[in-house]
């Protein structure tokens, strides 16, 4: 999975006067940290020298902590940045939204693709297809991956129809149908009320002011 680091920057300092050498340095210098999962972090220093933080177990692989068994910089940092929630905690990692980019704290061993609030489709929301620009709605999503869902038409599967073929394969699969659709009393119900099934990335949410 993709994971996405903190921006390299110094933070706020709000009492420097109070702050120890170390948890002075913490703050002004420019880091960026990156969740791995486990409760390990990578930080990338100013110096641009990376160094892996357990922070559970308070250990560091710079030489401050390596040599002198000090709580270093980087622990502090990593520290700081998930109580002003610009880090995960430990069971998270940060993720880009697929549609907005917007980064987002996940379980790390959350399935990609990954939906903020606005993007996250459920049953009964409107969305458009990337293919053909129609706007469909949202039947079910479910848990299965587009290459173990079969067209009962085609005899492959959701991930092997052709206009599928530029999307992943092991995205979950997602029912929708055209919502201009109507019948008539006592009618044939027409076909576009069939239940279309389509790979979740090749969908786009449609919101409020698209």
């Amino acid at each position: 999975m993709k994971t996405t680091a903190s921006p390299k920057a110094p933070l706020p300092v709000p009492t420097p006067d109070h702050l120890e050498e170390r948890s002075l340095r913490a703050r002004v210098e420019p880091m960026a940290v990156l969740a791995l999962g486990d409760g390990l972090y990578e930080v990338e220093s100013a110096s641009e020298s990376t160094y892996l933080v357990d922070l559970g177990a308070g250990r560091c692989t710079c030489p401050d902590h390596v040599f002198r068994g000090a709580r270093c910089k980087h622990v502090r940092r990593v520290a700081i940045e998930i109580t002003e929630g610009r880090t995960p905690p430990p069971g998270e990692i940060a993720v880009e939204c697929y549609d907005c980019g917007e980064t987002l704290f996940v379980d790390e061993d959350v399935a990609e693709p990954c939906y903020c609030d606005d993007h996250e489709i459920r049953p009964g929301d409107t969305v458009r297809d990337r293919e053909t620009g129609d706007r469909l709605t949202v039947v079910d999503v479910s848990d299965y991956r587009s290459d173990a869902v079969e067209i009962g038409t085609t005899g492959g599967t959701v991930a092997e129809y052709a206009t599928n073929e530029d999307y992943d394969p092991g995205v979950p699969v997602v029912g929708a149908v055209y919502p201009h659709a109507s019948v008539k009393p006592n009618g044939v119900v027409p076909s576009s009320l069939k239940v279309y099934a389509f790979p979740r990335t090749r969908l786009e949410k449609v919101t409020a002011d698209y």
